[in-house]
């Protein structure tokens, strides 16, 4: 059976052009504009963001990046699964790899920002499966209802 394989970069295509899309107005459907802080494709293309695809042969299953915000830190970015291949283990992978490449480049903490309402509950089962835990808010973010904050230490083992 092929395995998933991530591959870097990629926002020319227009498949994952489209993925980011739906990402991002998938977001804005399910929070308030306010509380919704996915980037766009300008924002993924910055020296500071690495933006990943998630592939199974030429199908696109997934996108995540994440974005450098400080030295040794940064927050993940964008991480969003295909409909069609949700809550088979998908996010999972990517969520690895995204911790893995960051690890390599010397990244010791990672922070997330992610919606607290019933639809993002999946999500942050996944992240907390991963070592992430709670915190207060983080770089530019403030205090918000919609949101949750959290972070995970390069000695945490990912599930």
């Amino acid at each position: 059976m092929p395995e998933l394989e991530p591959k870097a970069g990629l926002l020319d295509n227009p498949d994952v052009q489209k993925l980011i899309h739906r990402h991002l107005t998938h977001a804005v459907a399910q929070t308030p504009e306010e509380s919704a802080h996915g980037l766009d494709l300008s924002e993924l293309r910055a020296s500071e963001v690495r933006f990943w695809t998630l592939w199974l042969g030429d199908d696109l299953h997934a996108i995540g990046a994440w974005k450098q915000i400080g030295e040794n830190q940064a927050e993940l970015k964008s991480m969003h699964v295909a409909e069609a291949v949700r809550r088979k283990g998908t996010g999972a992978v990517l969520l690895k790899h995204l911790i893995q490449d960051a690890e390599a480049a010397d990244i010791r903490t990672l922070f997330l920002q992610t919606g607290s309402g019933p639809f993002f509950a999946p999500a942050v089962a996944l992240y907390r499966r991963h070592g992430f835990i709670e915190c207060p808010p983080f770089s530019d973010y403030g205090e918000d209802r919609n949101s949750i904050y959290m972070i995970r230490d390069s000695g945490t083992k990912a599930g």
